[in-house]
């Protein structure tokens, strides 16, 4: 190890419940685009809720995307950073996942290994109800600005992040991926 902040990129949310599931898709957009360094894991948390808390106690910087219901229009993107995230992960509970990550944050705080940095990158959904349903096309088309700022983020923390120049392995098997699963279970791409 090089002695470098541990850095945890963290998508969390169901991806069958529609933009519930920006969180994984935008970690998996980001895992296609950019290659991190030894001290930086990507994880999909789904919902996972408590079950994070030895990730998050583990890590010195956490990255999350996430779905947030800001009060916006539909596909709005917004950064948070530090203290204020827990009140936005908490702010309008959408899905059990984000009362589980607040717990998640509170839980590292009382271990006493809460993350030296954090920061949230969320969108403001349009459809949480269409079960099995793919993201909404407002959300979809932040995927791409969610991974930039993600980037940016990091860089300011001091992690390189690359652009790829082949195509990445897999981040989610079992045919999860957004491609295999809107193929497969919509029949919305072809290919």
């Amino acid at each position: 190890m090089t002695g470098a902040p541990k850095t945890l990129v963290l998508g969390i949310g169901n991806i069958l419940w529609a933009d519930e599931g920006f969180g994984v898709r935008a970690l998996e957009a980001f895992h296609a685009r950019f290659e991190m360094g030894e001290d930086v894991t990507l994880l999909d948390g789904g919902t996972q809720g408590l079950y994070l808390v030895q990730f998050v106690e583990a890590c010195d910087q956490l990255l999350v995307f996430d779905a947030i219901d800001y009060g916006l229009a539909p596909g709005e993107l917004r950064v948070i950073r530090d203290e204020a995230v827990p009140r936005f992960t908490g702010a309008k509970k959408m899905s059990l996942h984000q009362t589980g990550f607040q717990e998640v944050l509170s839980a590292a705080d009382l271990l006493g290994r809460y993350p030296k940095h954090l920061a949230l990158i969320g969108v403001q959904p349009q459809d949480l109800e269409a079960w099995g349903g793919p993201l909404t096309p407002p959300v979809r088309a932040m995927l791409a600005p969610a991974c930039e700022a993600a980037r940016a983020v990091l860089e300011e923390w001091g992690v390189s992040c690359r652009e790829r120049t082949g195509a990445a392995a897999p981040l989610l098997s079992n045919d999860l991926d957004d491609r295999a699963y809107e193929r497969r279970n919509l029949g919305l791409l072809t290919g």
